[in-house]
């Protein structure tokens, strides 16, 4: 294209559909490893920072994790009102426990992530993500299997945040969408208890995943609420879902969300307040349909698929 300048050697293709690929430029790889569980790479991009990524799939980047890990984290808070125990399964950036740690009322927040070569290596190359979150006497690190903590605790837990990688059949958490898991989570919520997963995208040509995630939590909890977020280096809209026993506000007051916020968390916030929340929950007219319409209920025996892994090459 005329005019056009390309400035990077090393490109991450992440592969989107079967007839879409987003091209990343990287700049710099950072680091590299074939860890037990997943191919790891961190890296230096040209537009948007420091990245993440895991078995080909860009999980998050300095310059835009924001529009992902602040409406993972916050609405699920607020649902509860004052969270004291908070889960995180997965999170290896530790970014998704800087924004718990934002909530003065979190007395004990725990990640459990089974990968400790890719959070070591966050730890190391990515600080802008985690900010010492880590560090944080109210945090808890453990190296383990989400499945296992889950059948192993004791504590009723406020809020249950499942920030797992995609899943794709050749990674680690492919299971970890499915009505036996979400039935783990329910039963090991406080009363009023929320949790909230990662719910893959919502582009028009990427909805069945989504609904279909949205559908297996209503088989299990009598309140589900799907919300998404533009985040760019995704190359669509992401979806979320949160679930819990109790209702779920779909017309939050922009002024009480914002006054909650003020009470009770630390600042900082760049792109969540309650104005955000309320156009959040507020769902187009064609995802609403999508989710009405679905029937499909992922299980053990038939969990999803996420589409494809990436490649990086020079």
């Amino acid at each position: 294209m005329a005019g056009s300048e390309v400035k990077a050697d090393l490109w991450i293709t992440e592969y989107i559909t079967p007839w879409d690929v987003y091209l990343h430029g990287a700049t710099r790889l950072l680091a590299f490893q074939q860890t037990e569980f997943q191919e790891m790479y961190i890296v230096e991009t040209g537009a948007y920072g420091k990245a993440l990524v895991l078995d080909g799939k860009w999980q998050s980047c300095t310059g835009d994790e924001f529009l992902y890990h602040e409406p993972l984290v916050h609405p699920s808070c607020i649902g509860h009102g004052a969270p004291r125990n908070v889960l995180i399964l997965g999170g290896g950036e530790g970014a998704t426990l800087r924004e718990v740690l934002r909530w003065n009322t979190v007395e004990r927040a725990v990640m459990v992530d089974i990968d400790n070569a890719v959070v070591e290596a966050c730890r190391q190359h990515l600080p802008e993500m985690h900010q010492n979150a880590f560090d944080d006497p109210r945090s808890e690190l453990v190296i383990g299997d989400a499945l296992k903590y889950l059948d192993d605790t004791t504590i009723a837990w406020d809020v249950v945040i499942s920030d797992l990688s995609d899943p794709i059949e050749e990674g680690p958490s492919f299971q970890l969408f499915t009505k036996e898991y979400f039935e783990q989570i329910r039963g090991v919520l406080s009363p009023r208890g929320h949790f909230v997963v990662q719910a893959g995208p919502v582009a028009p040509a990427e909805l069945q995943l989504h609904a279909r995630i949205v559908n297996t939590l209503k088989a299990v909890f009598p309140h589900v609420q799907s919300y998404s977020s533009y985040v760019p280096t995704y190359a669509a809209p992401w979806g979320f879902a949160l679930a819990s026993m109790q209702e779920l506000s779909t017309r939050p007051d922009p002024e009480s969300i914002d006054r909650i916020l003020a009470e009770n968390t630390t600042g900082g916030l760049r792109m969540f307040d309650g104005t955000t929340l309320l156009g959040m929950t507020n769902l187009p007219r064609h995802l609403r349909d999508a989710i009405a319409r679905e029937t499909e209920v992922y299980t053990k025996a038939h969990p999803p698929k996420f589409f494809g892994k990436g490649v990086v090459k020079q």
